[in-house]
């Protein structure tokens, strides 16, 4: 009797009687990786995506493929971990693509760009579109393979000292922003500035920056901003759904056995899907924690949002011009977020705008 027939006829429990389930186990190796991330232990969010992708692992294997995962800093520096897995330090990263914008731009478009897709359409894009197969040919130069690593959905767009009134206001903010949003808000006039999670605080409370950007409220929360920078604005223009990813060395992949390779591809899709749970889960609470504590949470007005738009496909044009490998990718993203558009345009928009404007719900 084949193996498949034996789980059909006697179930689970007869295949361990039978002795056949630690048979099978025993034709797969014993495998021990390490993973890098780019993320302190505090954002049990955004951290914790790769805590919930080597549980998963672990529980697949029946033990036999273990991932320990080590925060920023321990194995390697946040913004070292490219660098890591493409020697071939570590098997393994979790990182938003966008860090490494200074190495090639189009490392960009595989995390978030300024006015780019929600979390939904960035899903189906590198899923049912393109977006898988372009960025892996990209990453190829890296020795990395990639695989879907969590989601934040759209963020915040920040916390100030002073309100955002008009573009004119951007002019000589200096502004804590991550990644590739810089470009934009430089155009802008404004000065952006890379600071740790962990100075953000006192940056802002010494008015070393007029403002700083983080993630969303479950996460901004644990700053505790809101005594130091009163005005948190939205939306962030530059993250309208910021996609995590896990990095792996390309010859650690192809070194693996079948069934750890559709381990991965299975226990990244649950990650994936579970931190962008987490933080739609969590971000309500927190947000009217939030305002109940005399935060002013204001939207950016139109004129702050068109001018950004302005600026950062003025951009995107150079960009296009410079760089092939960013217009390679980039095409293909516009072309896909196009049709996305018309998509929620017509249906979702309109039911999520009618559900948010009834009173009282």
């Amino acid at each position: 009797m084949d193996r498949r027939s034996l789980i059909k006829n006697t179930g689970l429990a007869g295949v361990l009687a039978a002795g056949v389930a630690p048979a099978v186990q025993a034709q797969t190796p014993a495998i021990r990786w390490r993973l890098a991330s780019s993320f302190p232990k505090a954002l049990d969010t955004i951290y914790g995506g790769a805590e919930v992708f080597a549980r998963k692992i672990k529980e697949m294997s029946g033990g036999r493929f273990e991932i320990s995962v080590h925060a920023a800093g321990e194995l390697m520096p946040a913004l070292g971990v490219v660098d890591g897995v493409q020697s071939g330090t570590t098997e393994i990263a979790h990182t938003a693509p966008y860090y490494f914008f200074g190495k090639n731009e189009a490392f960009a478009i595989g995390g978030a760009i300024p006015f780019g897709m929600n979390s939904r359409q960035m899903t189906a894009w590198m899923n049912h579109g393109h977006g898988r197969k372009l960025v892996n040919e990209f990453y190829a130069a890296y020795n990395i393979i990639s695989f879907q690593g969590g989601n934040t959905g759209a963020q915040m767009g920040g916390w100030y000292r002073k309100e955002i009134k008009s573009p004119a206001d951007i002019k000589g903010l200096k502004f804590r922003v991550g990644g590739f949003a810089g470009r934009v808000i430089e155009r802008m006039g404004g000065v952006p500035q890379n600071i740790p999670g962990g100075e953000i605080y006192q940056a802002l409370e010494k008015g070393t920056i007029d403002a700083a950007e983080w993630i969303g409220p479950y996460d901004d929360q644990k700053l505790g901003l809101g005594k130091v920078a009163p005005f948190y604005h939205y939306p962030g223009w530059w993250e309208g759904g910021l996609e995590v990813s896990f990095y792996v060395n390309n010859k650690a992949y192809e070194a693996l056995p079948a069934e750890y390779k559709a381990m991965i591809d299975a226990a990244s899709g649950y990650a994936h899907v579970d931190m962008q749970a987490k933080y739609d889960a969590f971000n309500p609470t927190a947000l009217k924690q939030i305002a109940a504590s005399g935060v002013k949470v204001l939207p950016f007005p139109t004129t702050v949002l068109q001018a950004s738009y302005k600026a950062a496909m003025e951009v995107y044009a150079e960009l296009d011009q410079k760089n092939p490998q960013w217009k390679k990718i980039y095409d293909d993203y516009r072309k896909f977020q196009r049709d996305q558009l018309f998509w929620f345009r017509v249906n979702e928009a309109r039911f999520d705008g009618f559900m948010q404007s009834i009173k009282g719900f």
